[in-house]
């Protein structure tokens, strides 16, 4: 059994989905591992990790328009404010999603699903730099 693991940083573009699977299906390969299985991990609390549909962008939008509505922004609404009216609500999408995924490794390659990407789910107005640790064991 082997171990390797590193930290990606992502530059957001603000509040929304970005994809990054091709960033990290590129660094397990570069491991040579044939079977195993990879955590990812957001280091953030107003930030999140999703395995979500990369076909239809249409899923995104939805996603997260879903999400304004069941966390909206706006000053008055939270008692913490102090990092900017988007900041609670960003940590309560968080709450609701997730801040780890586990992917098995089958044949050197992610198991993923035909439609499925891995996502960093920004849950800020502004762009963020978020790091995601990515832990690989396996043979």
């Amino acid at each position: 059994m082997r171990q390797a693991s590193t930290q990606i940083s992502i530059m957001t573009r603000g509040k929304g989905l970005g994809e990054i699977t091709d960033s990290v299906r590129t660094w397990v390969a570069s491991q040579g591992m044939t079977n195993g299985l990879l955590t990812l991990f957001c280091r953030h609390t107003s930030a999140s990790l999703l395995i979500q549909e990369n076909a239809d962008p249409d899923v995104r939008t939805d996603l997260e328009t879903f999400f304004a509505r069941i966390a909206p922004e706006g000053r008055g609404l939270y008692v913490h404010d102090t990092e900017g009216p988007d900041d609670m609500p960003a940590h309560i999408r968080a709450a609701l999603t997730q801040t780890q995924l586990s992917i098995p490794i089958d044949h050197g390659q992610l198991a993923l699903g035909t439609w499925q990407g891995i996502y960093v789910f920004e849950h800020r107005s502004t762009p963020h730099r978020r790091e995601i640790v990515l832990q690989l064991m396996g043979e």
